[in-house]
């Protein structure tokens, strides 16, 4: 019998972005593109989200949905002492909050909003770029390593929505652990 967990979380942000806002040097400055931030965003067994810059991208069929907690970014805020960031600087595409996302790399696990559900496979952490020291704050880089989000793989279609939604995981999580940094060390098996 496999085990199912339900947490409650709230979607707070759905990002869509047709174009790569952080590339080449940070000096010059991010690349004007169109952002949206959705109330619902279509979701594509295996491409990804619809009308975002990696659907349906060979190198990024394995993690083409990003999802990121709000804790961690209110956490990195309070330690280098500035203000609350824009949680859609750091472009990930699903802001949410009340959950623990590292125990969910290698699960396939589900989000259910008011449209419906998607599966997703967590596949490993979104690591920052050098980018978030410009864009978020100085120091925001090393802050948000181990915290700065999980990169899935959409197994079903379906659509999610903003506002309330369910996380069910097959492990148990600790949503009280959501703001922490984690470090995943390889094994010292063979």
């Amino acid at each position: 019998m496999v085990r199912e967990y339900r947490y409650d979380v709230e979607i707070l942000h759905l990002l869509v972005s047709g174009g790569h806002a952080y590339f080449g040097r940070a000096r010059d400055g991010a690349a004007d593109v169109p952002t949206s931030d959705a109330d619902s965003a279509e979701i594509v067994a295996g491409k990804g989200i619809v009308g975002d810059r990696f659907f349906g991208k060979a190198a990024h069929m394995d993690a083409a949905v990003t999802l990121m907690t709000v804790e961690s970014l209110e956490a990195i805020a309070v330690e280098l002492d500035v203000a609350p960031f824009d949680p859609l600087l750091p472009r990930r595409n699903i802001i949410l909050r009340g959950a623990e996302l590292t125990p969910l790399i290698g699960e396939d696990f589900v989000l259910e909003t008011a449209g419906g559900s998607v599966t997703f496979h967590g596949g490993r952490h979104a690591h920052p770029c050098a980018w978030m020291d410009r864009v978020l704050a100085s120091g925001a880089h090393r802050a948000m390593r181990g915290r700065g989000g999980l990169r899935c793989r959409p197994l079903t279609t379906g659509t999610v929505h903003r506002g309330p939604a369910v996380l069910v995981s097959p492990v148990e999580l600790d949503p009280g652990r959501a703001h922490l940094a984690s470090v995943l060390r390889p094994s010292r098996l063979p």
